[in-house]
């Protein structure tokens, strides 16, 4: 059974960071394309940044809104998966998922809010 953990979500003023982590039993995150989803109040769930299996390179992508500020990276050793968000703006305030694409399962998601 595929279980996803996210943490690091929280309250920020613009401009600062937040490490989102999203924590993998089940799989492995090496092996699968995993993504981050967010999801704002009255708004569709929308990709934020995804990255590929190793095997396919460990190419990463990202929403326009949020390119030059997040980084989707992983740690196969802690199968673990993390979102780094610099120079936040209160519009990346939403609720955040991590994704494995090959079973469809998520997260219970973590909350970000950017707000001075």
């Amino acid at each position: 059974q595929v279980q996803l953990v996210e943490s690091g979500g929280g309250l920020v003023q613009p401009g600062g960071s937040l490490r989102l982590s999203c924590v993998a039993s089940g799989i492995l995150v090496s092996c699968n394309k995993m993504a981050w989803y967010r999801q704002a109040p009255g708004k569709q769930r929308e990709l934020v940044a995804s990255v590929t299996s190793v095997t396919r390179g460990g190419a990463t992508n990202y929403a326009d809104s949020v390119k030059g500020r997040f980084t989707v990276s992983r740690d196969s050793a802690k199968n673990t998966v993390y979102l780094q968000m610099n120079s936040l703006k209160p519009e990346d305030t939403a609720v955040y998922y991590c994704n494995d694409d090959r079973s469809g399962a998520w997260g219970q998601g973590t909350q970000v809010t950017v707000s001075s």
